[in-house]
């Protein structure tokens, strides 16, 4: 593979990098915190309608692959942007092409390429399990709707999306078997949404309760009972994806620290000069560049339909939820007693890492797919 980044690639970093700075300042991440809804429509419609999402131009998109998604993540990382593009494109969008359901691509799609449509994928259930196994959500036939009965927690954007992908179960069934993706209106009569306050509070979340929702058959995405191949490509490109928003928080968090260490004077001179100071951002740099080694193989994998992809996505992620953490950790060390306060910046990065650590699978999970695919001989050069 090419460690370099296209001409294209770069323009578009170029491209996200000025339009989030301009368009999306911190004071707007601010404001975003205490707004319900937790983001700006009008400045989500503009994003989506720079042409940076990955679905066919048939739809409106611009075919991008993962690799530049991980570029507008990474970005996104950096301010960190308050909105429903993870939930909309690499959750759900990412589910509904990976279904190859055409009926429902030609239904959501263009809407969420011209930003008229929000949409998130409610997956997490009271096990927090990222497998098959972890779906009780009870789906059941009651003449030309199906009854949607359960509990959803931890959905991003739930309170404030238009759609809701729900992972379904379709009767007594077991394991993979009987997993369907069901589009519910968050505006359906028996679904009761309630929004949750976490510790990252740009990242909008809640709980969904379905009691009796019904929803026409139509609003089955890809084949009933077969969803969770779609589901399992979702959650894959999602863990990379969360890698890429991590990294780059990280990577500014590590920026600030080096400005830091140029400018403050501790004992007469500046604390970039003192050992100790120079060992930690030696080692934050490290760890940031060896999380950017492992999103962007992961991404290229993934649009490479490489056989080590799991692994590399698996890879990516349980490095970076160790990379991201500590660096944005050390970035408040450095920085000492400001560091911690409200004013200042640093806890919003810190706090993007740390909500995205968990999600899409965490450390254990990730290293324990690691050891299977390797264990299964699916890795890099492997016969």
């Amino acid at each position: 593979m090419d460690f370099e980044f296209t001409e294209d690639q770069v323009m578009l970093r170029g491209l996200m990098r000025e339009f989030l700075s301009e368009q999306c300042p911190v004071s707007h991440v601010r404001a975003m915190m205490d707004d319900p809804r937790g983001y700006d429509r009008d400045l989500y419609r503009r994003l989506v309608q720079l042409g940076v999402l990955p679905f066919p131009e048939e739809y409106g998109g611009g075919a991008l692959g993962m690799i530049e998604q991980a570029i507008v993540l990474e970005e996104m990382g950096r301010i960190p942007y308050p909105g429903p593009y993870f939930s909309t494109v690499i959750l759900a969008g990412s589910a509904i092409m990976a279904s190859g359901d055409s009926r429902a691509q030609a239904r959501y799609l263009p809407d969420i390429c011209n930003g008229d449509l929000t949409m998130t994928l409610a997956f997490l259930e009271d096990g927090i399990s990222w497998g098959p196994d972890g779906i009780s959500l009870s789906m059941a036939r009651e003449g030309e709707n199906y009854r949607l009965d359960g509990v959803k927690r931890f959905v991003p954007f739930g309170q404030s999306v238009d759609v809701i992908l729900v992972v379904a179960r379709l009767g007594g069934e077991r394991g993979a078997e009987g997993i369907s993706l069901v589009a519910v209106p968050t505006d359906a009569p028996g679904l009761v949404i309630e929004p949750e306050v976490m510790m990252d509070l740009t990242s909008k979340t809640a709980t969904l309760r379905f009691d009796g929702v019904h929803v026409p058959a139509e609003n089955v995405v890809g084949s009933v009972g077969g969803g969770w191949p779609a589901v399992e490509i979702a959650l894959r490109q999602a863990a990379v994806g969360a890698s890429a928003e991590m990294l780059g928080a990280a990577r500014k968090s590590l920026e600030m620290s080096v400005d830091y260490a140029k400018v403050r004077k501790q004992f007469g001179q500046y604390i970039g000069q003192f050992q100790a100071i120079k060992h930690k951002l030696a080692e934050m740099l490290e760890l940031v560049e060896n999380a950017h080694a492992a999103v962007y193989y992961a991404a290229w994998a993934l649009d490479a339909g490489a056989p080590d992809a799991v692994l590399a996505a698996s890879v990516a992620k349980s490095t970076v939820n160790v990379a991201a953490r500590r660096v944005c950790g050390e970035a408040i060390q450095v920085h000492g007693g400001i560091g911690f306060t409200w004013e200042y910046d640093l806890h919003l990065y810190f706090k993007r890492a740390k909500h995205l650590e968990p999600l899409y699978g965490d450390t254990e999970y990730h290293r324990e797919r690691v050891l299977q695919e390797a264990l299964a001989g699916r890795v890099a050069g492997s016969v």
